[in-house]
C-alpha cells in the first residue's frame, strides 16, 4: 500500500507552540480507497475468520441477530469456508501470494497517488479483512491527514458496500479524540468518465474476442429483493448504468442485457439471476455470450470464478458454443481516469 508518514519526534515546532507541545504533523489531504475485502489465504481458518466478519455485518444480511447466529455459526461457518476456499484457490495470484482483489487495489492506490502527486496522500483499505480502515485511517491521521475523502470503489451506491465501508470507517472516526474532516464519493456510475471507461473495455472486448457475441451481458452483483422495496436506489442505478452505456456505444438496448450475481441463502432476490440466465439463454438461440460486472470496479472472486470459470461452465454446457468475459476496469489507464476524475471533483476546495 502507499506509505503513510509518521510525524518525526524531532520535527521542528512551529514557533507559536510551546515547546513541550506535542508533536504536530503538516496538514495533509487524504484520500482512502475502500473495496470489499480478501481473506489472507484460502485455508479453512483464514476463510472462516473473513466470511464471519462479512456475513455477520447487518448491512450485508439483515435477518434478526438471534435467528441468524445460530445460521451463520452453527452451519454456514461449518460448511461454507472449505468450497469458499477452493473457489479462491482457482483465482489466486500464485506469484505474489495473495488475492487478485488486494493486489490490484493496492495498484490502484499506488497509480492514484502518482496521479495526484505529493499534495494528497492516498491509501486503500478493506472493509471486511486486510488492510483494516481502522488501521489505515488512524496512520493516514498520524501522517498529518486532517481531511480525507472516503472513496468507496463501488460506481453503483447500496446499504451493502457503499454504506457498510462509510459505516466502518465512521465507526473508527468515533474513537478519535481529534476527527479528520471527512467527505465521501457519491455514486459515479452516471459520470462521463465511467460511462466512457465502461463503454470503451467493452468495445475493445468485443472487437478482440474473435467472435461476434449474439449477446453481452452486464452482470451486477445480487441483493435481496426485500431491500430495494426498502427504498436501496442500487437496483435503478444499475439499470441506468447498461442503458448509459448502450446509448454511448451507440448499441440497440437488447444487445445489452443485465442480470444479477452470487444469491446467497432462500429468499428471492434482484432477477433475471445470472447463473440461471446462462443455463437458458443457448435454448434461445444465444450461442456466442460476451459478460462482464460493472458494479465490480477490481476483479475478484465473483468475477474470475463465478463468471468467468463457473459461468462458462453453466453456459457451454447448456449448448452455448463461445463464451468470453470482459474484465473489470481494474488499474487499466481508463479504469485510473475514472478514479483520478472522480476523487479530483470531490477533493474540490481542499485540493485543486
Amino acid at each position: 500500500m502507499c506509505s503513510t508518514p509518521e510525524p518525526a519526534e524531532d520535527q521542528p515546532m512551529p514557533p507559536h507552540l510551546p515547546k513541550d507541545h506535542p508533536p504536530v504533523a503538516a496538514s495533509k489531504v487524504g484520500v482512502l480507497l475502500l473495496n470489499l475485502g480478501t481473506p489472507d489465504a484460502t485455508d479453512r481458518k483464514s476463510m472462516r475468520r473473513y466470511l464471519g466478519e462479512f456475513l455477520w455485518d447487518r448491512r450485508v444480511i439483515e435477518t434478526p441477530r438471534i435467528v441468524w447466529w445460530l445460521v451463520l455459526n452453527l452451519i454456514i461457518l461449518n460448511t461454507r469456508p472449505k468450497r469458499s476456499g477452493a473457489a479462491y484457490d482457482k483465482i489466486w495470484d500464485r506469484i505474489v501470494g495473495d488475492s487478485p482483489l488486494r493486489v490490484i487495489s493496492r495498484s490502484q492506490a499506488e497509480k492514484l497517488q502518482t496521479r495526484l502527486g505529493a499534495g494528497v496522500v492516498v491509501d486503500f483499505a478493506m472493509r471486511y479483512g486486510n488492510p483494516p480502515v481502522a488501521d489505515r485511517l488512524e496512520a493516514m491521521k498520524a501522517g498529518g491527514c486532517d481531511r480525507i475523502l472516503l472513496f468507496p470503489l463501488y460506481p453503483q451506491y447500496s446499504a451493502p458496500t457503499t454504506a457498510t465501508a462509510n459505516d466502518k470507517a465512521f465507526d473508527a472516526l468515533k474513537t478519535m479524540r481529534w476527527q479528520p474532516a471527512i467527505r465521501t464519493v457519491p455514486p459515479y456510475f452516471g459520470t462521463e468518465a465511467y460511462v466512457e471507461a465502461l463503454a470503451k473495455s467493452i468495445a475493445d472486448g468485443v472487437a478482440g474476442l474473435g467472435f461476434a457475441p449474439d449477446l453481452v451481458v452486464t452482470s451486477y452483483h445480487g441483493m435481496p429483493l426485500s431491500y430495494l422495496m426498502k427504498g436501496d436506489p442500487y437496483h435503478c442505478q444499475c439499470l441506468k448504468t447498461t442503458r448509459l452505456v448502450a446509448e454511448r456505444l451507440g448499441w440497440p438496448a437488447d444487445r445489452l442485457m443485465v442480470t444479477f450475481q452470487s444469491r446467497f441463502g432462500p429468499q428471492e432476490w434482484l432477477k433475471p439471476y445470472t447463473d440461471e440466465t446462462l443455463k437458458n439463454l443457448p435454448q434461445k438461440g444465444v450461442k456466442k455470450l460476451a459478460i462482464l460486472a460493472p458494479a465490480f470496479s477490481v476483479d475478484c472472486l465473483e468475477t474470475l470464478e463465478e463468471l468467468a470459470i463457473t459461468g462458462r461452465e453453466q453456459f457451454m454446457k447448456a449448448g452455448g458454443t463461445h463464451y468470453a468475459y470482459i474484465p473489470c476496469l481494474n488499474d487499466s489507464a481508463g479504469g485510473m481516469d475514472v478514479i483520478e476524475q472522480v476523487a479530483r471533483a470531490e477533493l474540490r476546495g481542499w485540493f485543486d
